[in-house]
């Protein structure tokens, strides 16, 4: 059997989308044996990379680091999508030359990137040039201007031209795939700038669709008690807190912290689990010391599992999986994060799941009133569609 050579490309921010990566690298092998997968990445996701045993490219280890960019770029509990593009430059011309290393030296049957915004760019300015057939995956299309400043919705304008003219350069022929890992509904409904196109019906020209992604079969995490006798857990509420996979958030963990102390009052035995991520360190964290606070852990769809209340960032990876996996959860999305703010905020209003909080209108006052309201109740989102791995897989294995 030939072997035909793959290079994955985990190029977003945080830890969702790598999951989201190895739960179709899995599905690939197996309707492809042939299929002989490297990776490039960046920390944390790097880590699950070694973890599931997978190959990374020597050039990993200099890989220009998003994470730190998005870091750089917060403020608080801000962060604003659009100020992260537009100050990307250094990042793109970083990665672009260690593409063209690569791309030298191997040459695949196949590449796969997953939000690489380095690699679509590169590709469609045609600063590198791919013999073989391309294949990108989002989970939302184009930015959204969360302000009313005129300067930023120019800028929103220019970027969304900018994204469909490449969907249209990269994506036309049969040659390339464009793939979305969620339904046509999430989507928005509307144009994507003045004078565009309408967004939903742009994505139905250029996009596949696969469903949601997930890492996990839902089905084998509806016994609670098991999994919490397997993860260590009593029988206590148990309260999980997660920021994802940097270090932006921390500022909510202790927000957790501080209505920790008012919900002991009306609920003594309560345990509550800060869960840092690999990019903060646990002793940064300033909280009561009774809290259990953890640093990177992994399948945390577990833990969510386990619990009776998540309270989580509004990244669209975690909360689909607590949706999936039917468990009352609070998210915040990060201020000025259109994607967090506009995308995953509208999927999840459509699926009736999780409670939005403001954290800015948030004091810890709120936050126990709503822990106490929300701990174990019962909640009964309408079934999604979960098989997204399977999907995508099929649609990449036609291009090989």
């Amino acid at each position: 059997m030939t072997k035909k050579k793959i290079l994955y490309v985990s190029g977003s921010i945080g830890l969702g989308h790598v999951t989201r990566d190895l739960a179709i690298a899995r599905q690939l092998r197996r309707q492809c044996p042939e299929a002989e997968l490297s990776w490039l990445a960046c920390h944390p996701a790097t880590l699950l990379l070694k973890e599931a045993g997978e190959k990374l490219l020597p050039e990993a280890d200099i890989y220009a680091n998003a994470n730190i960019h998005a870091e750089n770029i917060a403020k608080g509990f801000e962060m604003s999508t659009l100020k992260y593009a537009l100050h990307e430059s250094k990042v793109l011309k970083h990665n672009r030359k260690i593409y063209k290393k690569i791309f030298n030296r191997e040459k695949y049957d196949l590449v796969i990137s997953d939000e690489a915004y380095d690699l679509i760019t590169a590709l469609a300015m045609k600063f590198i040039r791919l013999e073989a057939p391309f294949v990108m995956i989002y989970d939302f299309l184009g930015m959204d201007s969360v302000t009313k400043n005129p300067f930023e919705k120019l800028l929103v304008n220019i970027t969304n031209l900018i994204w469909t003219k490449w969907d249209h350069k990269l994506f036309s022929g049969s040659k390339n795939l464009a793939l979305f890992a969620g339904e046509i509904e999430d989507i928005p409904d509307n144009k994507l700038a003045f004078l565009h196109l309408n967004r939903r019906d742009h994505a139905k020209e250029f996009y596949k669709f696969t469903g949601y992604v997930l890492p996990f079969d839902p089905t084998e995490y509806t016994d609670k008690t098991k999994i919490r006798t397997k993860l260590g857990y009593g029988p206590e509420p148990l309260v999980v807190c997660s920021i994802g996979g940097t270090s932006i958030g921390k500022d909510l963990l202790e927000l957790c912290g501080e209505a920790y102390k008012i919900i002991k009052q009306k609920v003594p035995d309560l345990h509550m689990v800060l869960i840092c991520g690999p990019r903060l360190a646990a002793d940064e964290l300033k909280v009561p010391e009774e809290i259990e606070v953890k640093g990177y852990v992994p399948a945390l769809y577990e833990h969510f599992a386990a619990s009776d209340l998540a309270i989580v960032q509004g990244g669209g990876t975690t909360t689909i999986e607590l949706t999936a996996l039917n468990r009352p959860f609070l998210y915040f999305p990060l201020a000025m994060h259109c994607e967090q703010q506009i995308h995953v905020a509208g999927r999840l209003a459509r699926h009736q799941a999780g409670i939005k909080m403001v954290y800015a209108h948030t004091t810890p006052e709120i936050l126990a009133d709503m822990v106490i309201g929300n701990l174990g109740k019962d909640v009964n989102y309408p079934p999604i569609s979960v098989n997204g791995a399977e999907k995508a897989a099929q649609f990449i294995s036609e291009l090989i």
